[in-house]
């Protein structure tokens, strides 16, 4: 049984071994053909490139065909990010890159949502394709800020959230991240978190739930 101290990387090896379909790479920039590209993702559509790891040994998930199609490597990131939207059928589409966060460490932030069905008449429409139950902040009844979670596989567990105009600026979203990080934990997953580069507001939301930059980047659906 591995110590306390390395059940976070267990787990974090665990759900990219079984979301990109290999891990970790074998080069500084691995292309692998994974089956899981070609089946139904988190919300039942295909996710067909997905791309997770440091600059210098980052594995992008394609479907098996597309692997092929690509050749072996080495690669140079630029050609390959020119390349692969036409190799999925989306030849006008660009990669959306950001940045790729975990945690098993949420900042001790008091909770502030209620877990609700995703089909209570209270959970906003941006929240249903989560399915579950979500994670809420309500005024009375008016919804404030929520969490969906992306639930790639037993092992990881992405965490979206966001928050209404009205309610901004009063760290609603960190206290929900904070809060849903505790509740996949206590799930036996590992928490992860992703934003675009230039989202300085979710950064801080990170930062300030206990997602800190390990300087990892993600590559994933196309604009």
């Amino acid at each position: 049984m591995p110590g306390t101290d390395q059940v976070a990387p267990d787990l974090l090896a665990a759900h990219l071994r079984t979301w990109l379909g290999s891990w970790p790479a074998s080069d500084p920039l691995s292309v692998v053909g994974a089956a899981v590209r070609d089946r139904p993702g988190w919300d039942g559509r295909r996710h067909p490139i997905i791309g997770v790891g440091p600059a210098d040994a980052m594995v992008v998930s394609v479907p098996p065909t597309v692997a092929e199609a690509i050749g072996p490597g080495p690669y140079d990131w630029d050609d390959l990010a020119a390349r692969l939207p036409a190799l999925v059928g989306n030849p006008t589409g660009h990669l959306g890159i950001g940045i790729f966060r975990w945690s098993d460490s949420p900042t001790a932030l008091a909770d502030r949502g209620v877990w609700l069905s995703a089909d209570d008449p209270r959970v906003p429409a941006w929240l249903l394709p989560f399915g579950h139950d979500v994670l809420v902040a309500l005024d009375g009844d008016e919804y404030c800020a929520g969490v969906g979670l992306k639930r790639h596989d037993e092992f990881g567990w992405e965490i979206a959230v966001g928050t209404a105009e009205p309610y901004r600026g009063q760290g609603l979203a960190r206290h929900l991240v904070a809060q849903a990080t505790r509740y996949v934990l206590d799930h036996g997953a590992i928490a992860t978190y992703c934003h675009a580069r230039e989202n300085r507001a979710s950064a801080a939301v990170a930062v300030a739930a206990g997602f800190s930059d390990r300087a990892w980047r993600y590559v994933g659906d196309l604009s």
